[in-house]
């Protein structure tokens, strides 16, 4: 079962699709945000299913896809992450989680294009596993409990320019973090129930060429301990977003150029789908 938004931007509509079809879940819920995870959406969604009382859309297919989640209240990004990563941006590994914040209006479709604009000369790709959380968490007793709280996983891309991030950053990455479209999130939301989260390989790619290649086996905070440990400071609210991390394999690390124009991004995560972003250069 697998949660998207489909439609133009600013009026997707709730989708699930379930067995390769797509069903309107307009007759349950006006959108896929917060309150739809606040309310248990989930189990609503699989209810309605298994009574077949949700309406198949035609021509689903045929709909731009949105990110599957609408205006999320927070979005945590959790930073060096991967020990791999963590060295090629010349830093040990932490001891505790690094933590930054991205702004729900950088959030994206999956396909849609990104526009620099012409100062963003250092902008990197970064492939990571995304926790949506389904209902609150806040000093969460273990990171066993912490799974208890998440509602289901997406593949995100948390795009970076790094001037912004590291040299003109005042030590605050997320300047570097925040230009409009910046966090691409889908195609779709696949229920907690649905994924293992420490065994999904997670790739990128620039122009077709293999960026990044690696497994969430290799996260140095699993999904469970990033929710648990921060949550003793941060309350974490149904439909809020996190990002885990990024493996090696990105343009900071001096291996590759960063994007330019007409450069074409692409990333996917075992059983989340995948992304294709094409990058224009605004004038």
């Amino acid at each position: 079962m697998e949660l998207l938004r489909l439609g133009p931007i600013g009026h997707e509509i709730p989708v699930v699709r379930d067995d390769d079809v797509h069903y309107d879940l307009r007759p349950l819920t006006a959108d896929i945000d917060e309150h739809f995870f606040a309310e248990s959406g989930i189990d609503q969604v699989r209810s309605a299913l298994s009574k077949g009382e949700l309406d198949v859309i035609a021509g689903a297919e045929d709909l731009r896809i949105g990110a599957p989640i609408s205006r999320p209240s927070a979005v945590v990004c959790v930073g060096m992450n991967y020990a791999a990563h963590a060295r090629e941006a010349g830093a040990e590994p932490p001891e505790a989680p690094v933590v930054f914040f991205k702004m729900p209006s950088t959030i994206a479709g999956p396909y849609d294009q990104l526009e620099l604009p012409p100062y963003a000369t250092k902008a990197d790709w970064e492939v990571e596993l995304g926790v949506v959380i389904g209902r609150r968490a806040f000093r969460v007793a273990s990171a066993e409990d912490a799974y208890s709280h998440v509602a289901g996983y997406v593949l995100g891309n948390d795009l970076s320019e790094r001037r912004f991030q590291i040299e003109e950053s005042g030590g605050q990455w997320s300047k570097g973090k925040n230009l409009p479209g910046f966090t691409p999130l889908g195609p779709w939301i696949r229920p907690a129930a649905e994924v293992d989260p420490g065994a999904l390989r997670l790739r990128s790619w620039v122009n077709g060429q293999v960026r990044q290649d690696s497994t969430t086996s290799d996260l140095i905070f699993d999904v469970g301990q990033i929710i648990h440990q921060l949550s003793q400071t941060m309350p974490f609210e149904p439909g809020d977003v996190i990002l885990t991390g990024t493996p090696q394999g990105v343009a900071m690390s001096g291996k590759f150029p960063y994007l330019a124009d007409r450069d074409v991004v692409e990333m996917e995560i075992d059983g989340l789908g995948r992304h294709r972003q094409l990058v224009t250069v605004t004038r």
